[in-house]
Order: structure tokens, then C-alpha cells, then sequence
């Protein structure tokens, strides 16, 4: 087994970790509902993305730059800030808000769709900062 490859796993295993426990969180949260899996996408797009730029920059985060760093950086702040923010909103009936809702679990439904389109601004936003600070860097 290569050097890179056994960097490019130890350097995954916390965002593994991570996201495995807020995808465990999800289904105790949403009584394993039916939009369990769909609120998994957001957190499978971010393995995807880490694992792609540990893979870039030969196991190491900024191996290949600063773009696909601070753009991860940039999808996981809106991405998994917002679904964790609803999630708990939900368990603790925050304020009230799903009181009067006639179905309050519906809110799971489109989640998916809002976090990864916020993620997606985010991850731009990032790329951008990142190619900025890799131009300074030369």
C-alpha cells in the first residue's frame, strides 16, 4: 500500500468520523422516515469532495493548491450548518416552529435540495477565495 494512499485515508477518517455520526444523528432525528436517505446526499457529496482533493494533492489537503480546500471549506459551512441547524430545530421544536405545521416532517423532504444549493454558492465562493490566495502564493 502506497505512502499517498494510507495519508489520503488517515487524513479522511475524521471527516468519516464526522459525518457518520451526523448521519447517524439524521435518522435518530427523522424516526428513520422516509427522506433519511435523501438527507444523506449533502453529507455523501463532502466525502466525495475530501476524498477527491486528498487524492489531488497526493494525501495531503493543500497539495494541489488552495481552491479545492477553502472550496470544500465553503460547501460544508452552509451544507452541513444548515441541515444540522434544521435537524436540531426540529428535535427540540425550536421556538415553536413546527407547533402548528400540519405535517412537520415534510421539512425533511426538500432539505437536500436547499443545503446543496447553498453548498454549491459556498463551494464557488470558496474556489474563487482559493484561486485569489493561490495567486498571492506565487
Amino acid at each position: 500500500m502506497g505512502s499517498t494512499f494510507r495519508f489520503t485515508i488517515w487524513r479522511l477518517l475524521p471527516v468519516i468520523l464526522v459525518l457518520t455520526a451526523a448521519a447517524y444523528w439524521f435518522n435518530e432525528v427523522q424516526h428513520g422516515g422516509p427522506y433519511v436517505v435523501r438527507n444523506l446526499m449533502p453529507l455523501a457529496i463532502l466525502l466525495l469532495l475530501c476524498g477527491m482533493a486528498l487524492y489531488r494533492g497526493g494525501g495531503h489537503w493543500g497539495g494541489s493548491g488552495m481552491r479545492l480546500p477553502l472550496g470544500i471549506v465553503g460547501y460544508t459551512i452552509p451544507a452541513l450548518g444548515l441541515a444540522l441547524y434544521l435537524h436540531y430545530a426540529y428535535s427540540i421544536n425550536l421556538n415553536g416552529m413546527f407547533t402548528d405545521a400540519a405535517f412537520p416532517e415534510r421539512i425533511f423532504r426538500f432539505l437536500p435540495v436547499y443545503t446543496v444549493g447553498a453548498g454549491g454558492i459556498g463551494f464557488v465562493i470558496g474556489w474563487i477565495v482559493g484561486r485569489n490566495v493561490q495567486g498571492l502564493s506565487k
